[in-house]
């Protein structure tokens, strides 16, 4: 008895031992809970009543403020681009780019400056899939010596309008429809199409929200634009019109349709978390700055205005000059505080760089900063830590919801003397901004210059320029589209439309919609013509595409050669060879590519040579979220595997779906089970269909590069 009284005793002591180190470590950290103002809390469980079973009484300002900032602690979501993701990095200049502009941060190659990036999808809501078919936001923040720069963009280098007045029409017809609230991030309605079949500028737009484009694979592997035309401006006052390009050193890839709406059902969150997931990884997502620059006094050596932003430069014309490098390396610490607090705006420049008379970007000036003083509570937001410059700031602005900064002095306007003149204009040579002097003349007008009356001639070479495969996906999706709308007429209008793009085009989808052509049609195509207008000057003549072809619009001709960032899955079960299996994971890991173990159940299961953990079931995953399948060679894995009908599914929906897919020996027993290999006669090494089985895995991991293999003969005898 006295025995278990002393180890009792001492049993007690140490606990009471790990309870204090346990506090003295929270003193160290400075851990203990807090109210705002830093009063440490001693009960978070419970609120103050009145008797254990009494009510509860106001005067717990703890209770107070935890409830209230509850209440507070959403904010308005962006009325456009509310869905997005951020990370932290870093951009480099490769060369000093002051032959064309005085930016401080294009000046000093190797010299970094901290960026922050929100790519976002523009339509949906903060709660829809990251798969929907749309328009991708790619905005970066430059936290320059110089104060913020923010080249605000999106993954196709064009837009839906040719001037801002038009924008919340836009938008109000491609939100969900007013009476009844659907769809939710959908163009596929009624009243986007109604709007779009009355706005022919739309077209070329068009053309690219239907293409693979508008779902991308990942982040990392998605272009970006500034799609307005801005100017360089140097030293001696030069200017030039430019475009910004962001090119992918992944290259340019996107999923299926089929594969977005399972996976959107499988994994909303499906690009947030590809690109969190690499930057954890240390395959930090980087793009090269592109720019296409023309000299000012070249501007009318178009046949279309450079102003226009339904229109690109053809690369052909003026090739794209990469100039530096992008590098995302940090995740967000806070999501709120930093990816949805942070506010991007066009009018943010630096000397050096500055606006063009695009009328869309004009008129984005104004909306921006206006939505931001309601959605981020009042003219303060610069404030916000992830707003905030690294620039130092000086000037007379004070007060106003959220201020933070607090103001020393006696003087808060200019000019004085109470404040010794401070703060001081800056002439240009010290860094002071100033627009670039224009001559301007012309009379007050609302009607929109004829140079940007040519609707059809880039949605043709769009078009003409995408591979075999890529017409079909845009064949398809506006057949999905347009298959949605309801009222004949909407569909009818948009014939009319597609046939000034490609016939062959509105022919097939003519017999898909079970939708005549119309030949003459009593309503106008095109109702942005001002009443007051001559139609003449405003209808779209047929002009000639400025090339017929452009290789840098097909995703075909995109770089392959890496599978950096890519998702391989790996099915296993009992008894898979071991040898095999890290052979496959080795040399996926060397290559900068994730595994996925995935087996019927969770857990770990024993190989020839021990245990290894599985990642994923076949109930928790779907081939939707992988770009390659591999099976290792083991005749008792292959023929448990055999046995479940989600293994099977599992190779046939990758070989739907053009994915490359690997066996290792008797890996082979369960594609040998699938209705692909009924139809699929030979399979080696050198098929072209991207159907791998052999002991040398490097042919599969080559495969992988290719993304997909479009030729396969038998995808649409596959009902997966």
């Amino acid at each position: 008895m006295t025995t278990n009284k002393k180890n009792n005793s001492d049993e007690g002591y140490e606990n009471q031992k790990i309870q204090d180190l346990s506090k003295d470590k929270k003193k160290d950290e400075g851990q203990f809970l807090t109210t705002n103002n830093g009063v440490r809390v001693n009960d978070d469980q419970n609120s103050l009543k009145a008797g254990q079973r009494g009510p509860t009484l106001m005067e717990d300002f703890h209770f107070r403020e935890k409830m209230m900032h509850f209440d507070h602690e959403r904010i308005p979501e962006r009325v456009v681009h509310a869905r997005g993701a951020g990370a932290h990095g870093y951009f480099e200049t490769y060369e000093s780019m002051s032959d064309y502009t005085a930016a401080n941060f294009l000046q000093t190659p190797q010299e970094r400056t901290p960026v922050f990036v929100r790519f976002s999808t523009v339509v949906g809501s903060k709660g829809s899939s990251d798969l929907a078919r749309d328009a991708r936001g790619f905005a970066v923040k430059f936290y320059t010596k110089e104060g913020n720069y923010d080249l605000v963009g999106n993954n196709i280098p064009v837009f839906f309008i040719q001037d801002a007045m038009k924008f919340p029409d836009l938008v109000h017809a491609i939100k969900p429809e007013p009476d009844h609230g659907m769809p939710q991030a959908s163009a596929a309605h009624d009243t986007f199409w109604d709007f779009i079949s009355l706005m022919p500028e739309s077209m070329h737009m068009i053309m690219w929200v239907m293409s693979d484009r508008a779902i991308p694979r990942s982040f990392s592997m998605m272009e970006g634009f500034g799609v307005h035309t801005f100017k360089f401006v140097n030293q001696e006052g030069k200017s030039h019109f430019v475009k910004f390009h962001w090119k992918p050193k992944l290259g340019v890839h996107g999923v299926t349709w089929d594969e977005a709406q399972k996976i959107s059902g499988n994994d909303p969150d499906f690009l947030r978390r590809d690109l969190w997931e690499a930057i954890e990884m240390g395959n930090f997502p980087t793009y090269e700055l592109g720019v296409q620059m023309v000299a000012e006094e070249d501007e009318h050596n178009f046949n279309f205005d450079l102003l226009d932003p339904t229109k690109i430069i053809p690369e052909e014309l003026v090739p794209v000059k990469l100039i530096g490098k992008l590098v995302l390396n940090k995740n967000p610490s806070n999501f709120f505080s930093e990816t949805e607090q942070v506010a991007f705006h066009p009018g943010h420049l630096v000397p050096g760089i500055d606006f063009s008379n695009d009328p869309l970007l004009q008129g984005r000036l104004f909306s921006y900063l206006d939505t931001q003083l309601i959605r981020l509570g009042g003219p303060n937001f610069h404030e916000i830590p992830i707003n905030r410059p690294i620039a130092p700031v000086h000037n007379n602005h004070s007060d106003g919801y959220m201020r933070q900064s607090i103001n020393e002095g006696k003087s808060s306007y200019q000019p004085n003397q109470t404040g010794r003149g401070c703060p001081f204009q800056a002439a240009v040579h010290d860094g002071g901004f100033s627009h670039q002097p224009e001559r301007l003349e012309g009379e007050k007008t609302k009607v929109r210059s004829s140079s940007f009356f040519d609707h059809y001639s880039q949605a043709k070479m769009f078009y003409d320029s995408q591979s075999k495969v890529e017409k079909k996906h845009i064949k398809e999706a506006l057949a999905f589209e347009l298959g949605k709308v309801e009222k004949t007429s909407i569909k009818s209008r948009l014939l009319v439309h597609l046939q000034k793009i490609n016939e062959s085009l509105a022919e097939d989808l003519s017999k898909t919609l079970g939708v005549e052509i119309p030949k003459n049609l009593e309503e106008p195509l095109n109702q942005s013509i001002p009443e007051n207008a001559d139609p003449e000057n405003y209808t779209s003549a047929p002009v000639e595409p400025p090339v017929r072809k452009s290789e840098a619009l097909s995703m075909e001709n995109t770089i392959k050669d890496s599978i950096r960032g890519r998702n391989i899955a790996i099915l296993v079960e009992e008894g898979v060879s071991f040898s095999s299996l890290e052979k496959i994971r080795s040399l996926i890991e060397e290559n900068g590519a994730k595994e996925t173990l995935i087996s019927s159940k969770l857990g770990s299961i024993i190989t020839e040579n021990g245990q290894v953990s599985i990642d994923k079931s076949f109930a928790t995953c779907a081939s939707v979220l992988f770009d390659a399948v591999f099976v290792p060679d083991s005749e008792k894995s292959a023929l448990k595997l055999k046995e479940h009908a989600e293994a099977i599914f599992f190779i046939e929906e990758m070989y739907k779906h053009c994915k490359a897919i690997g066996f290792a020996g008797e890996g082979k027993i369960l594609w040998n089970a699938t209705r692909c290999a009924e139809l699929q006669e030979e399979v080696t090494f050198e098929n072209e269909e991207g159907i791998f089985h052999d002991s040398n895995v490097n042919k599969f991991i080559e495969g992988v590069k290719n993304h997909r293999f479009w030729n396969r003969k038998h995808i649409n005898k596959i009902p997966a």
